[in-house]
């Protein structure tokens, strides 16, 4: 006999950033924008949703953390944030069953239109996870070797777009979206994050990413295509 899995009709979709956490629910098209900062612990941002959402019904909640997930907990504090994100109990802050994922992840599945789609997202750091076929793969690329002993995330990130200035910038954009799509067979690179209305011109098979698209992800999570 088989049994039919019910999915929570309305998700809490909260998208954890080094500078804002975005917020919202499925079925609305209010986001709720808060601050969050370097010093944001776990506990604080928990804290701070449940006072933003006073009065809205929710029956899950889905994540979407700047960082490595394994086993829906976070593996690594993030680089962006406060402390005390790995070992906090979110389904007991929350008072209802937590989906946690890769933020980039979480906004790879909300823009996936089909196929093998790599997402780079380009904001404070450079968040990157595959799409293939409708399940999400998250990946760690931000940290990996790129040029002069720095990382792909040292001049993709923001610090790195202060310090080559815009046009550079761009130029390494283009180089890396066409290396790691080439290197992981995708058919289709999405560009989201913060930075990316920076880019004045998108190469064949590159298109840009909505943030907002994070929503439908965290809904996605709890619905899988």
């Amino acid at each position: 006999m088989s049994v039919t899995k019910i999915s929570p009709k309305i998700i809490l979709v909260i998208d954890v950033g080094g500078t804002h956490l975005k917020i919202g629910t499925t079925g609305s098209r209010k986001l709720i924008k808060v601050p969050s900062g370097q010093t944001m612990t776990a506990a604080q941002m928990a804290a701070t949703v449940r006072k933003a959402v006073v009065g809205i019904k929710y029956d899950a909640v889905s994540i979407g953390y700047p960082g490595p997930v394994v086993n829906n907990q976070p593996t690594l504090e993030p680089h962006n944030l406060g402390k005390g994100w790995v070992k906090f109990d979110y389904k007991n802050a929350f008072g209802r069953s937590v989906k946690i994922i890769n933020d980039a992840a979480m906004q790879a599945l909300g823009d996936h239109l089909g196929g093998h789609t790599l997402f780079l997202g380009l904001g404070t750091g450079l968040g990157s996870a595959l799409v293939v076929d409708g399940k999400v793969l998250p990946l760690e690329l931000a940290h990996l070797p790129y040029k002069k002993g720095g990382s792909y995330e040292e001049f993709l990130g923001t610090a790195g777009l202060k310090r080559v200035g815009k046009k550079k910038w761009r130029r390494y954009v283009n180089d890396v979206v066409s290396r790691l799509k080439n290197a992981l067979l995708a058919d289709s690179v999405v560009l989201g994050g913060g930075n990316v209305r920076l880019i004045e011109e998108f190469p064949p098979g590159v298109r840009p990413g909505k943030n907002a698209n994070a929503i439908r992800g965290g809904y996605r999570l709890w619905n899988q295509l």
